[in-house]
């Protein structure tokens, strides 16, 4: 036997556990014909099938072939002898019937005497009397009488719809025609006949072989079936006994041969080389100390019939394995022999497990012994488990007197109790009545005792005995002074609660500023990075996204192969660009919040900042059938930063635009009353909820429901736009009505005259971007 690093037990056993355990290998190459056979009989068969179908098809053609082919050539040799028979100068109907008697052989056919002008002289059997010449009997466009002799028998349709075999020839001298009709469908009655038999008999032979192909298929299909349900059961007997770290054993005692699972294998670590192992080569692997497989095999010879033995076996990275073998030996119906079947259970770790409980309980007996106390442990039954010497010779017990598993009663019986002279109040309680109890109890050799008792969770109970005398004795040393301490220690007592509550009160009072503190300065130094990143990030790749899509939606370096890969280029530019007009909202938001934003207000002509933010959306509201309409007083001028006021005015009229429905109007004017100017921004909109009015211009806040949200944005372009109109010095308010629309008012202080006059000194004012209540905010 090879040493554990390097043994291997290949194989392979093609064996389902418990359906069809064990078996031979089966060849490799026959189960390649059979799965090759599975579909190729069905295939033989449907071919075969084809052939008899095509041969008898063409062999009932050919009969009919071969019938007009002799009607053919029968009808030219009569027509050759009719016209040599016939005197042209004498040629009448009796004539004809001479040459062609009543008779079964030739059922339906006529002869016809034609004259050189085509018209018939004479027929047997005689034709209607409205035909006269030959081409009211063969048709107008029949070839027969132009070709003559040269076309031989033709078949020909008749006006009346009957098919016939037709020939002509010339009489002597050119005194005219002779012409032969031999009607088709008498001829091909045999044949149809024959032509029935033979496709039943075909039809029949194709329903026998179509049953024995189907019942090849269901035969093969449920032996397919009884496969994978084989393999299905052996692989999951496999994967439990793996799973249960368990393999499978099947001894055949009278071969000397055992079986061994893929399992066990695993269990082992060996690889299947052969279906079986020789029994010797199972028992070298056995532990020379656990026996060896010989002696089981003679106790089975002695009418042993089930095993159950505990062994070690070799793995093969050399590391004994503890297996539990549990086995029946059962007869073999087939050859008469015996095996034993049965199951190997590692219990490696239940071995170890037993190993490190002794171990553990050897230092639990030690450091029992070596503590101080006098220790004791009964189980639920009262019976002794476990005592040191202390406790034996607390109460003069022997080694013998105090065995594992005596009662209490037997035990105590052989000891002697210490005399006690007085004990604590609570020693009365019994035990069964709480789960702990401990006294004091003071021998009569002046020692003083304390003894705790607690019930385990099993129902029993230990109980230890510490020597406390030392303990005493100090006690009532310190009794006295106890009693001089006691009314300062009230004193201190009182003070202490005072103090220890307004420290308590102080504690938490910093201990939630430095929370607060902690808290906003992350969040400032968050919100920080968030804006100093997003700047960048965000901006960079949106560039990229919508410049690229800009590229391809203009085919700018060649087309992209089809139209709707323009309107998905369309769809990404409009995307980026609404998703960089949203971060733009939220930086602008976010400097606004941050005081970040500084004005420089100027004197600026109020018809252009409203010329400038119609402009932007003229194409849209062009596309929806809006009117916008312009009311600017001539010479008003507004005191604002030129690019505030046209990012306020572009968001009021963006938001008119996109909130008006198709056909509506938008109108923007603009007023001077007194000290300000008020500019209006009016829509035919859908309206504003009067609910809803106070809560526009938070940031992120938009009137729709979020589920039924039909217009795209970020919620930030009025509060963007309030905080602006404030930075002025302005105010805005809103007045609306739901399905009538929206009338948005702007106020901004108007100019001063020396403003108007020196507009350099007034773009050197500039104006913090702090919101109203923004300084009080962050003062608090």
């Amino acid at each position: 036997m090879p040493e554990a690093a390097s043994a291997s037990f290949s194989a392979r056993a093609d064996s389902s556990l418990a359906v069809s355990w064990p078996m031979r290998v089966r060849d490799p190459r026959l189960g390649l014909i059979e799965r090759w056979l599975r579909y190729a009989v069905p295939g033989i068969l449907a071919v075969f099938l084809a052939c008899l179908v095509g041969l008898a098809a063409l062999h009932i053609q050919g009969q009919r072939a071969e019938i007009l082919a002799g009607a053919k050539a029968e009808v030219e040799g009569f027509a050759r002898l009719a016209a040599r028979a016939i005197v042209p100068s004498a040629g009448k109907a009796s004539d004809l019937r001479v040459l062609m008697p009543e008779s079964e052989r030739h059922p339906g056919r006529r002869l016809l005497l034609v004259r050189p002008d085509t018209r018939i002289a004479a027929a047997h059997p005689p034709l209607p009397s409205d035909a006269t010449t030959l081409a009211q009997v063969l048709g107008d466009s029949e070839p027969l009488s132009g070709l003559g002799e040269r076309a031989g028998a033709m078949a020909l349709d008749l006006p009346g719809g009957e098919s016939v075999l037709a020939a002509i020839h010339s009489l002597p001298g050119g005194a005219g025609q002779v012409a032969v009709l031999q009607p088709i469908e008498p001829l091909m009655r045999g044949w149809s006949a024959r032509a029935r038999d033979q496709i039943v008999l075909v039809g029949a032979a194709i329903l026998v072989i179509v049953g024995v192909g189907l019942a090849y298929g269901l035969q093969s299909r449920q032996a397919t079936r009884a496969d994978r349900a084989r393999e299905q059961i052996r692989g999951r007997l496999e994967t439990a006994l793996r799973r249960g770290a368990c393999g499978l054993w099947d001894w055949d005692i009278a071969r000397g041969r055992i079986y061994w699972s893929d399992s066990m294998y695993a269990l082992l670590g060996y690889q299947r080389q052969h279906e079986y192992l020789s029994f010797g080569a199972v028992n070298a692997l056995v532990h020379p100390d656990d026996g060896d497989l010989y002696s089981l095999a003679r106790g089975l010879a002695a009418a042993q019939t089930c095993v159950d033995h505990a062994f070690r076996m070799r793995g093969a990275d050399g590391a004994y394995v503890w297996l539990r073998a549990r086995a029946e030996v059962m007869p073999d119906a087939t050859d008469g022999g015996r095996h034993l079947v049965g199951i190997a259970t590692d219990i490696t770790e239940q071995r170890a497990l037993e190993e490190t409980n002794a171990a553990s309980d050897m230092r639990l007996r030690d450091a029992v012994e070596a503590i101080s106390e006098a220790f004791v442990l009964w189980d639920t039954g009262n019976r002794l488990v476990l005592c040191n010497s202390k406790f034996r010779h607390l109460h003069a017990l022997s080694p013998e007197d105090a065995q594992s598993g005596r009662s209490y009663t037997d035990v105590m019986g052989r000891g002697v109790l210490p005399q006690v002279r007085r004990e604590s109040p609570e020693a009365g309680l019994a035990l069964t009545d709480m789960a702990a109890r401990t006294f004091e109890a003071e021998l009569t050799d002046g020692r003083w005792l304390q003894i705790s008792e607690r019930r385990t969770k099993d129902g029993g109970y230990v109980s230890v005995g510490t020597d406390i005398t030392s303990l005493k004795r100090h006690q009532e040393q310190l009794q006295a002074s106890e009693r001089e301490l006691i009314e300062t220690v009230k004193d201190l007592k009182r003070s202490r609660r005072t103090l220890e509550l307004q420290t308590q009160q102080l504690a938490d009072l910093a201990e939630r500023y430095l929370d607060q503190k902690a808290a906003a300065e992350a969040a400032s130094q968050a919100k920080s990075e968030f804006l100093a990143n997003m700047s960048h990030e965000l901006r960079t790749p949106l560039n990229a996204i919508i410049g690229f899509a800009d590229v391809m939606e203009n085919a700018v370096l060649g087309p992209l192969g089809t139209p709707r890969y323009t309107e998905y280029c369309r769809d990404i530019r409009e995307s980026g660009s609404h998703l960089l007009s949203m971060i733009d909202d939220i930086l602008n938001m976010a400097r606004l919040e941050a005081r970040r934003v500084r004005l420089n207000p100027r004197p600026i002509p109020a018809e252009a900042a409203v010329a400038s933010a119609l402009g932007l959306v003229e194409a849209a509201a062009r596309d929806k059938g809006i009117a916008l309409g312009v009311d600017v007083q001539p010479g008003i001028e507004l005191l604002a930063d030129p690019s505030a006021m046209q990012q306020i005015l572009a968001n009021l009229v963006q938001n008119a635009v996109k909130f008006t429905p198709a056909g509506g109007r938008v109108a923007v004017r603009v007023r001077r009353a007194g000290a300000s100017t008020h500019l209006f921004v009016e829509d035919s909109g859908i309206g504003i909820p009067r609910a809803d009015l106070a809560r526009l211009g938070r940031p992120f806040t938009q009137v729709e429901a979020q589920m039924t949200r039909s217009h795209k944005g970020s919620g930030l372009g009025l509060a963007i736009t309030r905080s602006m109109v404030e930075l002025h010095g302005g105010s805005l308010r809103i007045r609306s009505e739901e399905t009538v629309g929206t009338v948005v008012l702007v106020r901004l202080p108007a100019p001063a005259a020396e403003q108007k006059e020196q507009p350099g000194r007034a773009a050197g004012t500039k104006r913090e971007a702090v919101r109203p209540g923004a300084r009080r905010s962050a003062a608090a």
